[in-house]
């Protein structure tokens, strides 16, 4: 599809993803740039005849009045009312992921989104394809920014995009092949309502060709609506009673075709949702179910999500660095085969740790300990509490670093489990998830 972007373009938001577009308006010959953050802006190289304007601080969107078309980052609320402004008086709004699936030459491309398994389930699909010889790229919120997959693109190339409700908001054209994972709720500090977070979700699958294929999971309601939206002409199932795929206990079974769990490399009963997605999208790219399974069990978890990290002394770790709601480590757990003990905590989002706190208490009997951490701990301690939680059976302690958390974990002792799945942000203790995760990692080593 040709270009339509009527200069001058504004970049809105210039972090990793601002910077790519940035780069691409560059590759494109637009000559006329405006960048717009509220943080101050620092411009790579501009080359000769490009001219560049900045807005940063309180009134960056100021640059608005000197834009025909911009380029939203993600990050960036869409629904502000200078940008509605801006589109009432003729600008022109789109996005990294917009402009992607319109100049694309990929065979095919991949959308998947969710509130939970995205991006094992792209690194799933990226390697059940490596494994069957069919070239590959993974960009949007996991990997390298969208556009920045443009560069070297090769029309026999399939491109696997991992797309956050953020990315979704103002989508208007779908992936050939859309994935929806389980969607419950998240980032409710930045959508206005629990109804405008799985609307943009639904833009996933909304503008799909009858010639495409919607993948979902059946048994849950909000991600079963968001797949009766879409007009792709075949839609494929994920179930624990009755679809396409279906799961059974630590068993997925396709087309005749069956894989254990026992099989593969990977833990966590959870991850079979993310297998029979990841399987199912793939049988629309022209892979066998048969190939599929055998790819996959070579698959090996990202790091940080339930991660099995060895067993010292024996006593098993688990690195679920990534856990960082509620319901991640609601799965996790669900998981754990041995007596164990867990590592919970983190930085306040004010999530809801009602439903967390009484499964732990009542549905997971093998939880012989549990080790606070961060701002979250009291609230947590006394979650656990009004579940019922009995100390003197399983003891539960507010510590003040992961250090000695990790120290009275230890106390579980040989034939148990240590986990750290924490159900918040890593914020206030650590950078993100991936430094808290490396503590963690670094512990076990020591022991």
């Amino acid at each position: 599809m040709q270009n339509t972007l009527v200069a001058p373009v504004g970049v809105l938001g210039f972090g990793v993803e601002g910077q790519s577009t940035f780069k691409y308006l560059v590759r494109e010959g637009i000559k006329e740039i405006v960048v717009m953050d509220k943080n101050p802006v620092t411009l790579p190289d501009v080359p000769a005849g490009v001219n560049v304007t900045t807005f940063s601080g309180e009134g960056y969107l100021d640059g608005l009045k000197d834009c025909v078309t911009v380029v939203r980052s993600a990050g960036v609320y869409p629904m502000s009312q200078e940008l509605f402004k801006f589109q009432m008086n003729g600008g022109l709004m789109t996005s990294q992921i917009q402009l992607f699936l319109e100049q694309t030459k990929s065979v095919a491309t991949v959308g998947v989104t969710g509130t939970l398994g995205k991006g094992s389930t792209v690194s799933m699909i990226s390697h059940i394809l490596d494994k069957c010889g069919k070239n590959n790229a993974i960009g949007g919120n996991f990997g390298v920014p969208a556009l920045d997959l443009l560069e070297d693109e090769t029309p026999d190339r399939i491109s696997i995009l991992e797309l956050s409700s953020f990315q979704l908001m103002t989508l208007s054209v779908s992936p050939d092949v859309g994935v929806v994972l389980r969607v419950s709720t998240e980032h409710l500090d930045w959508h206005k309502s629990v109804e405008e977070y799985r609307d943009a979700k639904a833009n996933l699958v909304r503008w799909q060709k009858r010639s495409g294929t919607c993948v979902y999971l059946k048994d849950a309601d909000p991600t079963a609506k968001i797949a009766s939206e879409s007009p792709a002409g075949k839609k494929l199932s994920v179930s624990y009673a009755n679809g396409d795929a279906i799961i059974e206990g630590p068993t997925l079974a396709i087309g005749g075709e069956t894989l254990d769990l026992s099989s593969c490399k990977v833990r966590g009963l959870y991850q079979l949702e993310n297998m029979a997605a990841a399987t199912l999208a793939c049988t629309a790219l022209g892979v066998s179910v048969h190939d599929a399974f055998e790819s996959l069990q070579s698959y090996e978890t990202l790091p940080f999500r339930m991660e099995f990290k060895g067993e010292k002394n024996g006593i098993e770790f688990y690195n679920d660095s990534y856990a960082t709601r509620p319901d991640a480590t609601i799965a996790a757990t669900a998981s754990m085969k041995r007596p164990f003990a867990l590592i919970l905590g983190g930085s306040e989002k004010n999530a809801d740790f009602t439903e967390l706190s009484n499964l732990l208490v009542k549905e997971r009997p093998n939880l012989k300990r549990i080790a606070l951490i961060g701002a979250t701990a009291e609230r947590m301690l006394e979650s656990l509490a009004q579940a019922g939680l009995d100390k003197t059976l399983v003891p539960a302690t507010i510590f003040p670093n992961l250090e000695e958390a990790f120290a009275d974990s230890l106390k579980i002792g040989k034939g148990g489990s240590v986990i750290m799945s924490p159900a918040c942000a890593s914020f206030g203790l650590f950078k993100n998830y991936k430094v808290r995760g490396q503590v963690f990692d670094k512990l076990v080593e020591n022991v």
